[in-house]
């Protein structure tokens, strides 16, 4: 059985934060606000995942009253996932992620997060698509108050 998953997250960016997306600290004045790390990229995707395996969502497994989260690495939580994903008898197919915000440009960054979800995961890399866009200047993104992330997943049942 093949199931789809969808994943959003947001977070504000504030000074005095370090700027991690995908698990890649990116050079930035200003970091994502949250309980964690705030990687709205590993978010995203962890929810995709944790939807398509119909259990629920992040705040469920990892809630931000948790005190065992705080300033944790969400690489940390997406390996968490795919090993619940794992002993709830499901593969991954394919990740599908897009990265909305003004600044900074990632282009560069891309094939490290690919490389880090997928060591996360123990996927393949061509198994995961992460994309960047902008705001157009438009809303709270478009003048740098914070980033978005979406996710599509496509698991597979393995038994």
């Amino acid at each position: 059985m093949t199931r789809i998953g969808f994943g959003y997250d947001v977070h504000k960016l504030i000074e005095g934060r370090t700027l991690i997306l995908g698990g890649v600290e990116i050079p930035f004045e200003k970091g994502l606000l949250g309980h964690s790390d705030a990687d709205v990229l590993l978010h995203a995707i962890c929810d995709a995942l944790l939807g398509a395996a119909a259990l629920g969502d992040i705040g469920k497994h990892f809630p931000d009253t948790d005190i065992r989260f705080k300033g944790i690495s969400s690489i940390e939580l997406l390996k968490q996932v795919g090993s619940l994903l794992n002993h709830n008898g499901f593969g991954i197919g394919n990740i599908d992620s897009t990265l909305v915000l003004e600044q900074p440009k990632i282009m560069t960054y891309i094939n490290q997060m690919q490389k880090n979800i997928a060591n996360a995961l123990e996927i393949s890399e061509n198994q995961i698509s992460i994309k960047a866009t902008t705001n157009e200047g438009m809303g709270f993104i478009g003048v740098g108050e914070g980033a978005v992330a979406y996710a599509v997943t496509i698991i597979t049942s393995l038994g």
